[in-house]
């Protein structure tokens, strides 16, 4: 009973400081950080074919303006993941993304962001989906000439002046990206002028720490599991209790998913092989995880120790030195509000809670995984591994307040 305690939510729930965006707590941040999630006027064309317009898709092919983070990071499912793509696997944004969007209920608790931990500050993360020619399509001087022309005043209200941006062209929608996918959209981009500028840079990154105040803010909340833990006997049924007992016991599941948030907040190999996604012609198979992901951590412009990070808290003293133990190793997700969820793991391989099970409990994976997986085989019974999903399903919670989730009317 010691290790389940151990999971329960606080009474009292707060988010960890963050002391790389001291606007991270400010209320009027999270309100400009609303507005900039929800809107979509900072994307560029989108570029691969499968957008043709039907409801899982964002718009037609060379349509512009039609990307938002509310676009994968859906606040009407209560979860912010992606249920609105075609088989809810990867997202379709410019182009179909290579990595399954997770949700951002309590990422707030998180330090080290995204699958592979490549983004180290929470602000950071906007550059990569700004840029991407999967996901926005756009740069950093579009971004920057919008917010000029769109949040001025609240972006001042809260930063302080906008800097001058007329010594670079005025970019249209149109060419705030790519015109076409490049042959390698995970890693090559179509730069454009003030990608390396000090200024336009810092306006990203104030967009970032914006959004990244609103998102603290996203809660799964108090499930029936704390219920149950703080006395409430019949909050769980046989079923679930039996879960939870295997869950901290036979299986250990706590060695990896640990504390409230069901996560160590690190990187491990299970053993995912990746596979072809089926409509999106997407290989997710050997994809290095962490061991790429966190290998530029130290140098990071963009990172708690660069210049657009408020302080340093010591977050990369928890990167390993060595990084090839993390080939194949992605952040252990959080296990709270997981109902109704579409696909799991880092490229939503897995379609259902059972057939994860299935992986975890054969152990050491399948053929044609990167890297050396962690686990070995549990040797549970149909019973258990039911037992299991049970319980993992009564960590639901309400999820955020409705008020977060409703749109919000943009200028």
């Amino acid at each position: 009973m010691a290790r389940l305690l151990k999971l329960a939510l606080p009474t009292q729930v707060s988010v960890p400081a963050d002391s790389t965006n001291r606007f991270a707590d400010d209320p009027n941040a999270a309100a400009l950080g609303k507005k900039l999630f929800f809107d979509s006027r900072f994307s560029g064309p989108l570029l691969d074919e499968a957008n043709t317009g039907q409801a899982s898709t964002l718009g037609m092919v060379g349509d512009t303006g039609r990307v938002a983070c509310a676009g994968c990071h859906v606040p009407a499912n209560g979860r912010f993941d992606d249920n609105r793509t075609a088989r809810g696997q990867l997202s379709l944004g410019a182009g179909w993304t290579h990595r399954r969007t997770p949700q951002l209920l309590d990422v707030g608790q998180a330090s080290l962001l995204a699958w592979d931990g490549r983004r180290t500050t929470s602000y950071s993360v906007v550059f990569a989906v700004i840029e991407s020619p999967l996901e926005f399509n756009s740069s950093r001087l579009f971004v920057a000439q919008q917010i000029a022309a769109l949040y001025k005043s609240e972006y001042e209200a809260i930063f302080g002046p906008l800097p001058a941006l007329d010594q670079f062209p005025v970019l249209a929608a149109a060419d705030a990206g790519c015109t076409k996918l490049p042959s390698d959209p995970t890693t090559q981009g179509c730069p454009k002028p003030g990608a390396d500028d000090e200024a336009v840079t810092r306006v990203v990154a104030n967009m970032g720490k914006a959004i990244s105040a609103y998102n603290r803010l996203l809660t799964c909340g108090e499930s029936r599991f704390d219920k149950w833990i703080r006395g409430d006997a019949a909050a769980l049924t046989p079923e679930e209790q039996a879960g939870a007992l295997l869950f901290v016991g036979k299986a250990a599941c706590d060695g990896c998913h640990s504390g409230p948030y069901f996560t160590d907040q690190k990187f491990h190999n299970v053993g995912a092989q990746g596979s072809l996604v089926p409509f999106t012609g997407v290989d997710t198979r050997n994809d290095p995880g962490a061991a790429t992901g966190l290998a530029h951590a130290h140098d990071d412009w963009l990172g708690p120790q660069g210049p657009f990070s408020d302080g340093d808290d010591g977050r990369l003293d928890q990167i390993p030195q060595d990084l090839s133990k993390l080939e194949g190793a992605f952040r252990t997700p959080g296990l709270r509000c997981m109902e109704n969820r579409k696909s799991f793991m880092h490229n939503g391989e897995y379609r259902s809670l059972e057939n994860v099970m299935e992986l975890l409990d054969a152990g050491q994976g399948h053929s044609g995984f990167v890297g050396t997986p962690e686990t070995a085989p549990l040797g549970l019974t149909v019973e258990e591994k039911a037992q299991l999903v049970a319980f993992v399903l009564s960590l639901q919670g309400p999820g955020p307040d409705q008020s977060l989730r409703d749109p919000p009317t943009l200028p």
